[in-house]
């Protein structure tokens, strides 16, 4: 086995358009890491490598991942430990973890993954496309989520502005526009994902939907707002 480094590397560089969207993968040998970058090196994110539990964690304490893959069997601490690690912390506990693991028939391994808050749990071999194909859609939640997040906090900051100067309708509008774009991807994503359910992504996707709904709710409070009158 080749000696692990002293930290997580990348093994890609992304394009403009995947720009600061991460993928971890975790796994002690060396050959499996490849063979995840040939199958998800088409997706133009960037990858980065981590040989061991720790060294996850490491890279996790400074760095923003969309979808974490990780092998469930490696010497030392397993992945099972570290997924258990990664959801007790506030920082990283809400990012998706796909455990890939090499045993077969063995459904108290998979119970174990879900038990930590894994959210999907694939037995090598596995079909290519499937894991590409449900990377692809986290890291649009992922994306997905952030926008929603970037609008909220403009959200925020702007309310003060508009109670200040009266603007708020016409804030309201723009708010609007920026969050209807939003709201149109998540369409895409429930359509595309209601044609081929995959139980994986039904949370995340409902919670997006709420958040979703709760910030249109707020946009259309701040619409209602009249202009204070003029002293």
């Amino acid at each position: 086995m080749d000696a692990e480094p002293t930290h997580a590397e990348p093994a890609g560089v992304p394009d403009e358009a995947a720009k600061g969207v991460r993928i971890l993968l975790v796994d002690d040998r060396v050959e499996n890491l490849i063979a995840l970058e040939a199958i998800l090196g088409s997706l133009d994110h960037e990858l980065v490598r981590a040989h061991s539990g720790e060294e996850a964690l490491k890279a996790l304490l400074t760095t923003e991942f969309a979808v974490i893959l990780l092998d469930a069997s490696m010497p030392g601490m397993d992945g099972f430990e570290t997924a258990a690690r990664i959801k007790r912390r506030e920082r990283t506990r809400d990012v998706p973890i796909l455990f890939l693991t090499a045993y077969d028939n063995e459904p108290q391994h998979a119970f174990r993954g879900y038990e930590v808050g894994a959210v999907d749990y694939l037995t090598k071999p596995f079909d290519p496309w499937i894991l590409r194909a449900k990377v692809a859609v986290f890291v649009e939640l992922h994306l997905t989520n952030r926008r929603l997040q970037e609008q909220a906090a403009l959200l925020r900051r702007q309310l003060t502005a508009a109670d200040d100067d009266g603007s708020g309708a016409s804030l309201a509008c723009e708010l609007s526009d920026r969050l209807g774009a939003v709201e149109e991807q998540v369409g895409i994503l429930l359509a595309s994902c209601s044609a081929h359910p995959d139980p994986a992504v039904a949370a995340a996707l409902a919670e997006l939907v709420h958040r979703t709904d709760h910030l249109r709710e707020a946009v259309a409070a701040l619409g209602a707002r009249r202009p204070s009158p003029t002293p």
